[in-house]
C-alpha cells in the first residue's frame, strides 16, 4: 500500500527549506554555510582576514587572534546576560513547595515544566541603571490546567518580588516539551510514516528522539480548519515539530500536530 499511494508524510525532504502556511510558530533552523567562500589552499586570500598590505606602510599587519572567552563568574554584573548558577539559583527560587505539589509537567510528573528563564527588565521608576539588583523572569507551563506562570526572582535578596499567571499564552517549546512531542509522535499509529521515512534514510528503526534533530513551532487553532481534536489547540499546548535525520535529510512531519496537554496526535490532512 506504501508503494500503491503516495503517503501524507512519506518523503523526505532533501533541502532544509521547509514552507510553512498555517498558525504554527516556527523556530528557525540555520545550517552550515559554505565555510571559507575565500580561502584558497586553507588560507584566506585579499579577500579575507590574513595578512594584508597597509596602505603607506611597508608591513604587514599580523592575523588577528581569537581569544577564549572568559570563564563564567558565579554571577553576573548590571545587564550581563545570566550566569549557568544564576538560572539554576532563579529557578530554585521560583519553584516553592506549594507550586511543586500543585502543578504537573509535560511527561505528567509533579512540578511545573519549565520553558525559559531569562534576565528581567530593570524596574522603570528604580534609578539603579545597570548597577540595580539582578532579577530573574523564570518562566512554567503548568499542565495541570494550561497556565502559563512567570515568577520573577531577586537574585540579590533571594526572594520572589512578583508573579503572574495567564491562560491562552504559548511561548515557543522548550527542548524538553520538543523530545516528549516526539516521543508521542513515535509511539503513536500517526507515527508510522515517520518511522518508515527514518529506516529508508537510515536503514535503522526509529524507536527515540536522541536519534532526531528536533525545533518545534506552537500550533494554534483557527475555527474549522482542522480536526475537531485539535479545536482546543492555543488553549491547549499544542506542537508541530521539525525532524531531521541526525547528519542527514529532513523528514516532513508538518501535517502533524501533537497536544500536550491532551497528549494526543492529530493528522492537518486527515
Amino acid at each position: 500500500m506504501r508503494n500503491a499511494v503516495h503517503r501524507h508524510l512519506g518523503k523526505v525532504v532533501a533541502g532544509a527549506a521547509i514552507a510553512v502556511a498555517s498558525t504554527a510558530v516556527m523556530v528557525a533552523v540555520t545550517l552550515p554555510g559554505s565555510a571559507g567562500a575565500d580561502e584558497k589552499d586553507g588560507r584566506q586570500t585579499a579577500g579575507g582576514a590574513g595578512q594584508q598590505a597597509v596602505p603607506g606602510q611597508g608591513e604587514a599587519v599580523a592575523p588577528g587572534v581569537v581569544e577564549e572567552a572568559p570563564a563564567e563568574g558565579e554571577k553576573g554584573k548590571g545587564n550581563d546576560p545570566l550566569t549557568d548558577d544564576e538560572m539554576k539559583r532563579a529557578e530554585q527560587l521560583a519553584v516553592n513547595r506549594q507550586l511543586f505539589n500543585a502543578s504537573e509537567d509535560v511527561e505528567g510528573e509533579r512540578g511545573p515544566q519549565r520553558v525559559s528563564i531569562d534576565l528581567a527588565e530593570p524596574e522603570a521608576d528604580s534609578g539603579a541603571g545597570a548597577d540595580g539588583p539582578r532579577r530573574a523572569d523564570v518562566t512554567f507551563y503548568d499542565y495541570r490546567d494550561d497556565t502559563l506562570v512567570t515568577r520573577t526572582v531577586d537574585l540579590d535578596t533571594g526572594k520572589v518580588v512578583e508573579t503572574t499567571s495567564r491562560q491562552s499564552v504559548q511561548p515557543p517549546p522548550s527542548r524538553a516539551e520538543s523530545i516528549e512531542a516526539a516521543s508521542l509522535l513515535i509511539a503513536d499509529p500517526l507515527g508510522a510514516d515517520l518511522k518508515a521515512d527514518y529506516k529508508d534514510a537510515t536503514g535503522k528503526e526509529l524507536t527515540s528522539p536522541d536519534q532526531l534533530r528536533l525545533s518545534g513551532g506552537i500550533y494554534r487553532a483557527t475555527p474549522g480548519a482542522q480536526p475537531a481534536v485539535l479545536d482546543k489547540c492555543g488553549e491547549h499546548r499544542c506542537v508541530r515539530l521539525f525532524t531531521k535525520v541526525k547528519n542527514g535529510s529532513w523528514i516532513d512531519t508538518m501535517s502533524l500536530v501533537i497536544d500536550l496537554s491532551a497528549r494526543k496526535v492529530a493528522d492537518l490532512d486527515g
